[in-house]
């Protein structure tokens, strides 16, 4: 069996990692384009409002997250023990996973919080999206 659909697996899981880590950036920076939709909200209020230092430290698991599935999938070599990458392959796969079920409140598809446009783009994009990253990551985890 060809490495090719791993390897591409591995590189556009990681390339949409990347991604969002660079919005987190931007936003850490001060941009506030789609940031109304970013927070989930409750009765119009945002329920939390992240810090900057958070907003980096998110930025900074995302990029981690991409050279971690990068090194799985085989596309880069770090000097690491596999079983690094192996574990937290697994880890993100399940953290992803959990992440698009949700926390049967704000968050996920089972959220109680519903109408905002957080809520309305929770569902259509980022909880979907969420659930295939997971997805791909287990997948990647188990070959």
């Amino acid at each position: 069996m060809s490495a090719l659909p791993t390897l591409a697996l591995a590189a556009s899981v990681a390339a949409i990692l990347a991604l969002l880590g660079v919005v987190h950036v931007f936003w850490a920076l001060g941009s506030m384009r789609l940031s109304e939709a970013a927070v989930p909200q409750i009765e119009g209020r945002v329920a939390f409002k992240p810090g900057r230092a958070a907003t980096v430290a998110v930025a900074v698991a995302l990029f981690l997250a991409a050279l971690c599935i990068l090194a799985r999938g085989g596309v880069i070599a770090l000097p690491l023990p596999w079983g690094v990458f192996y574990w937290a392959t697994w880890a993100l796969a399940f953290v992803f996973i959990g992440r698009a079920i949700g926390d049967f409140r704000l968050v996920g598809f089972f959220k109680r919080v519903r109408g905002s446009p957080f809520a309305r783009l929770d569902t259509l994009a980022y909880s979907p999206l969420c659930l295939i990253l997971g997805l791909a990551m287990l997948w990647l985890a188990l070959r």
